[in-house]
């Protein structure tokens, strides 16, 4: 069916849910709960946040994933089922950053890990037939969440595929974006850092009508110190010269506010968050602005 790794499909039971949230949050936040975003699928890329050749490791953490990370926060917030894809992330090919949809991964010529991001579009179709077939269909595009390698798989994503994407919101990002340009200050952006041979690494060129339209919701804590720039399975040191000589050697705020202008720039229609006394997490205040993101792009229009 086009993939070749298993993905989990959580369906949440919103009722449950809603009377839960409602009995724990009282009367002003319980009055601020919308209706359930039916129709709509979400999709959080998996992080197992460890390497392993033994994709039984990957899979545990996927299901925990489901259960305590954002995107199982969010699916039984709006009351929409969730994709978590199982994909590998090898120790004896520690330099493929699979989590992440670095170049290392998308360069794969053959093999079961060949082009994940397809694979990840082949589930979403699986996943659509299957919960039409129990009368629950959803739309062709999906919703998609992810933090740190997870959101960084996410925004590439919307990237390359943007008309499957109905809103994206991604944390944790290293203060650095796929962005949206083929160069800056004289020096090529090749895949992942920018557009400049996204034809040539993916097969597609980059639709950037498309992309500016897909609302974005992208964030960094204030705190956070994680920059996967400076580990070798991130990225190349050849990557790394281009980050820290035109993007910013300093993630924040250097490099993370250079990313935002540029998104701007270019016309997205992104909302740029950075949290105080923030680390590498989420908080519940977080959490809340994501859902509330989701809530107004899916509310129909009066």
């Amino acid at each position: 069916r086009g993939f070749h790794y298993p993905y989990l499909l959580v369906e949440p039971n919103p009722a449950a849910t809603s009377a839960a949230g409602a009995a724990e949050m009282g009367a002003a936040d319980a009055a601020r709960v919308a209706a359930p975003a039916a129709g709509f699928l979400l999709v959080e890329p998996n992080n197992s946040g460890r390497l392993s050749d033994d994709l039984a490791v990957h899979l545990a953490a996927a299901r925990d994933l489901a259960r305590t990370a954002i995107g199982g926060y969010l699916a039984r917030e709006l009351g929409v089922p969730l994709l978590l894809p199982v994909f590998p992330r090898p120790e004896t090919q520690w330099e493929l950053y699979t989590h992440q949809l670095d170049r290392d991964t998308l360069a794969i010529e053959d093999g079961p890990m060949r082009r994940l991001d397809l694979q990840l579009l082949a589930m979403i179709s699986d996943a659509r037939g299957r919960l039409a077939s129990q009368g629950r269909p959803v739309a062709a595009k999906v919703l998609m969440t992810g933090f740190s390698a997870s959101g960084t798989f996410a925004n590439r994503f919307t990237a390359m595929h943007p008309e499957h994407v109905q809103a994206v919101a991604a944390g944790g990002l290293n203060g650095i974006l796929l962005l949206p340009v083929e160069s800056l200050g004289g020096r090529a952006l090749p895949y992942p850092l920018g557009v400049a041979d996204l034809a040539l690494a993916s097969g597609r060129a980059f639709d950037a009508a498309t992309w500016r339209k897909v609302p974005q919701f992208l964030y960094m804590g204030a705190l956070d110190d994680n920059d996967a720039v400076q580990f070798d399975d991130g990225y190349s040191a050849a990557e790394k010269a281009i980050v820290d000589a035109v993007i910013g050697a300093k993630m924040q705020p250097d490099r993370w506010e250079l990313c935002q202008r540029i998104y701007r720039e270019a016309g997205a229609e992104a909302t740029f968050r950075t949290f105080k006394d923030v680390g590498h997490f989420t908080t519940r205040e977080v959490n809340e602005e994501i859902r509330d993101f989701f809530r107004a792009q899916l509310a129909p229009p009066r």
